[in-house]
């Protein structure tokens, strides 16, 4: 015989199993209509991913506009690479990226290009410069000071006499 939970011996009625099925009755219909929302995300984010462009003459000048598709940053999205952006001006970089791929440029050729166009911002790994070098140093600086910042405090806290038990 089924019981309410932490109540032995107390018989569910049949009023109470009616009254909670109806208070949760609600819930099935909004749940139905999450799942399906999260299918039809899933579904139209991969109908999007549909790659119109032709591939390059040659294996190496598709690896290396792909590659820097993935480094070169869209300058109008927040965080988004030219891969992934469908922003106007994210599509007339691509098609500037690609036609000098095609007219054999190198990877140099193309950075400094749009580190002359754009500057620094334009690549996810900005060269190492005097105006970047706050970037580069910057985390290994952080660590350094947070570990030294631990160590200072350990050694206070071994330095404090140790209480004595009554």
């Amino acid at each position: 015989m089924k019981c309410w939970p932490g109540k032995e011996g107390v018989p569910p009625s049949t009023k109470a199993r009616r009254l909670r099925s109806q208070a949760y009755a609600h819930l099935s219909g909004r749940i139905r209509a999450v799942v399906a929302a999260a299918l039809l995300t899933l579904v139209s984010a991969s109908a999007g991913a549909v790659d119109t462009e032709a591939p390059l003459e040659t294996a190496e000048q598709q690896s290396l506009y792909r590659k820097l598709l993935e480094e070169v940053r869209c300058m109008v999205c927040q965080n988004q690479n030219l891969a992934d952006s469908d922003a106007p001006l994210a599509r007339d970089m691509r098609r500037e990226l690609r036609r000098m791929v095609e007219d054999g440029a190198s990877e140099a050729d193309v950075k400094q290009f749009l580190l002359d166009r754009y500057g620094d911002f334009a690549l996810y790994r900005p060269r190492l410069a005097p105006n970047t070098l706050l970037l580069w140093a910057g985390p290994g600086v952080i660590v350094v000071l947070a570990l030294g910042s631990i160590a200072v405090v350990i050694r206070r806290r071994m330095k404090l006499p140790i209480p004595e038990e009554d």
